[in-house]
C-alpha cells in the first residue's frame, strides 16, 4: 500500500496532514524542503477573516475562524488569537457599493459584518485620517493570530495521530502511469504514493508540472515592516485596511505591523527584503495615518503571495493528485477549513462547502475564472 504524500509544510500542508491523520488515514507523509512554515506562512501578517466577496471564501473563512477560536483544545496549541476586528476603509462610490453587496452576502451566510460611517471608523481606529473616506466595512469577529503557532499546533497534532513530517527534503520528480501519480522522487529517495497532495504555495506550478497538471500560480513578493515600540499606543487596534491603497496595520507587541501591495513589484521568487517600496508605502501612510510618519520603523521582511489569474485559490483533484494552492494572500487564514476539505476529497466524502468551482480546470481556454475582489 502506498502513502499519501503531502508536498509543502506551511499552514495548508500541515493542516491537511493533521486532518488526514486524525481521520485515520495511515501512512501520511509530509515533505518540506526547508523548515515547517518557512515559506510564505512565517512571513504572513497573521490576519484571519471571513470578509470576502466570494461565497466559497466566506464559507472557508468563517469555518476557519471557528477553528482558530477552539485551537487551544483542537488540535491543542496557543496561537495568540486577537479578535480585534477587520476594518476596510472605503474611498470610492464603487468600492462602497461593492462592499455593501458583499456585506449582504456575508450576513446571509452568518457573518456578523456591517457597513459603518466614517465617524464610527475613526472611533474604532483612532490612528486613521478620515479625509476622502466615504464609509467602511467592519467585522468584529475577525482579527489576527500567530502563523508559526498554528503550524506548530497542526504539526504536533499530525505526528500525534501517526503522520510522518519530514523537513529538508526536496521533491525532484513525480512518476505517473495511466493518468495517476505513482511515485514521488526526492533527494532522499523515492516514495511510492497512493495519492499526492500539492500544498506547495508559490512553488506549486513546478510540482503540478511534474504530475502533468497545470496549476497557474505565480509568486509575487509582498513586504511587511514593523514600527518601533509605541508607548502611547493604548486600547484595541483593529486590523485596519485602506482599501484603495491596500495600506494596512495591526498591533504587534508594543508597536504595529504594517504593509501594503506594491503595484510595481515584478513577479518572481524575490525573497530578499528591498527598500524600494518605502516611498510608495510612506505616501499611502501619509494619506491615511499621517501620525505614523513620526514613528520609527524597525525591521521588515519579504514573503511571497501565490497569485492566480483571478486571485482565488485552486482547490481540487486530478485523479489521485490533489491540490490546494494559489490562495493569493488568504491561504493562512483558510488553512483549517482547507485541511478539512482536502481530507474529505481524498476520502470521497462531501466537503462542507462545494469547492468544485475552484478546480484548476476553470482556467482552461483562457476563461476569466472566479474573481475574488477583497484582495489586500
Amino acid at each position: 500500500m502506498g502513502k499519501v504524500v503531502v508536498i509543502g509544510g506551511g499552514a495548508i500542508g500541515v493542516s491537511i496532514a493533521f486532518h488526514l491523520a486524525e481521520a485515520g488515514v495511515r501512512d501520511v507523509v509530509l515533505l518540506e524542503r526547508g523548515e515547517l512554515g518557512a515559506g510564505s506562512t512565517c512571513k504572513a501578517a497573521g490576519g484571519v477573516r471571513a470578509q470576502f466577496s466570494d461565497r466559497i471564501n466566506i464559507a472557508l473563512g468563517a469555518r476557519s475562524l471557528a477553528a482558530f477560536g477552539r485551537f487551544g483544545e483542537h488540535p491543542g496549541q496557543e496561537i495568540d488569537l486577537h479578535r480585534v476586528g477587520y476594518l476596510f476603509l472605503l474611498s470610492t462610490p464603487e468600492d462602497v457599493k461593492s462592499f455593501e453587496d458583499d456585506v449582504e452576502l456575508q450576513n446571509e451566510m452568518g457573518v456578523d459584518s456591517r457597513m459603518i460611517d466614517v465617524a464610527e471608523a475613526k472611533a474604532l481606529s483612532p490612528l486613521i485620517d478620515t479625509d476622502g473616506l466615504l464609509a467602511a466595512a467592519w467585522s468584529p469577529d475577525d482579527g489576527h493570530c500567530t502563523p508559526e503557532s498554528v503550524v506548530l499546533g497542526y504539526a504536533t497534532g499530525a505526528r500525534r495521530h501517526g503522520a510522518t513530517l519530514l523537513t529538508g527534503v526536496t521533491v525532484t520528480g513525480i512518476d505517473t502511469a495511466g493518468g495517476e501519480v505513482r511515485t514521488v522522487h526526492t533527494d532522499r529517495g523515492p516514495i511510492d504514493a497512493d495519492a499526492v497532495i500539492c500544498a506547495a504555495g508559490a512553488w506549486s506550478a513546478a510540482i503540478g508540472a511534474m504530475a502533468g497538471v497545470d496549476l497557474p500560480v505565480t509568486p509575487l513578493r509582498r513586504q511587511i515592516i514593523f514600527t518601533e515600540p509605541m508607548p502611547d499606543l493604548t486600547g484595541t487596534v483593529p486590523f485596519t485596511i485602506d482599501f484603495a491603497s491596500t495600506f494596512y496595520f495591526h498591533r504587534e507587541g508594543r508597536g504595529l505591523l504594517m504593509g501594503m501591495s506594491d503595484p510595481e513589484q515584478e513577479p518572481g521568487f524575490h525573497l530578499d527584503y528591498s527598500d524600494e517600496w518605502l516611498p510608495r508605502f510612506g505616501a499611502a501612510m501619509g494619506r491615511r495615518a499621517p501620525g505614523l510618519l513620526d514613528v520609527g520603523l524597525g525591521n521588515g521582511w519579504a514573503g511571497l503571495y501565490e497569485v492566480t489569474p483571478d486571485h482565488n485559490a485552486i482547490i481540487g483533484r486530478s485523479a489521485n493528485f490533489l491540490y490546494a494552492t494559489g490562495f493569493s494572500g488568504h491561504g493562512f487564514l483558510q488553512a483549517p477549513a482547507v485541511g478539512e476539505v482536502i481530507r474529505d476529497l481524498h476520502l470521497d466524502r462531501t466537503p462542507f462547502v462545494d469547492v468544485a468551482p475552484l478546480s484548476a480546470d476553470r482556467f482552461a481556454d483562457g476563461a476569466p475564472g472566479r474573481p475574488e475582489t477583497h484582495i489586500v
